[in-house]
């Protein structure tokens, strides 16, 4: 097999393994074989089983020999620190881009007004994955518009999980992808007004709604 194209299988298993395991499809606890995955992308064993290497230092797969890959759940503990990093860093960005001048906040307002319009549409046709990407775009842009590079490294070091615990409150709520929509909808309705408590309560609540949604209220 030609390097290059060893590469692009071992790529392709890795991005569609992750796919899975951050949209709920592969769920925490599921046992995974490379064989299976092997057999759904039509390729051999051995790009899968890197793959699975690759996932496993990421802390998403657990590997047991001549058994599979577990699938990582991802603990209370973990979603309770990752909310509490969101919380500081969401907040601080919607204060900050209140408070601030009018014209960075018009920008924002048409990017997250069209981040909203794809959320809905995405809703409509059932692509769960793609609603869950304009989730991530949605709060990226808060703090990419906040203009602090330090927090916003931080915040999408957060990006996986995120999107995993996002997936596994849809899952558990039928009802959480409505809910989500309103809430950033008062999130973003908030910082065009440039009221910053107003602000920074939406996000409490929307971050409190997700713990809910997963259990931890």
């Amino acid at each position: 097999m030609a390097e290059g194209v060893k590469q692009a299988a071992k790529d392709r298993a890795y991005d569609y393994v992750k796919r899975q395991v951050l949209r709920g499809a592969y769920e925490g606890g599921d046992l995974i074989s490379e064989g299976d995955v092997s057999k759904e992308l039509q390729m051999s064993r051995t790009p899968v089983r890197e793959a699975f290497l690759r996932l496993e230092i990421e802390g998403l797969l657990r590997l047991y020999p001549q058994r599979g890959a577990l699938v990582v759940a991802v603990s209370p503990r973990e979603i309770r620190s990752v909310l509490e990093a969101r919380e500081v860093l969401e907040q601080f960005a919607v204060r900050k881009l209140s408070d601030g001048p009018a014209a960075p906040r018009e920008a924002l307002d048409k990017e997250l007004a069209e981040h909203l319009g794809r959320q809905r549409e995405l809703f409509g046709t059932g692509d769960v994955e793609g609603f869950l990407e304009e989730d991530r775009l949605f709060h990226t842009s808060l703090l990419t518009a906040a203009d602090n590079a330090l927090f916003l490294q931080l915040y999408t070091s957060l990006r996986d999980r995120q999107v995993r615990m996002i997936a596994d409150s849809v899952v558990a709520d039928p009802g959480r992808s409505e809910t989500i929509l309103a809430e950033h909808a008062e999130i973003a309705e908030a910082v065009r007004a440039g009221d910053g408590e107003r602000a920074q309560a939406a996000v409490r609540a929307h971050l409190a709604s997700t713990r809910a949604a997963l259990g931890l209220a």
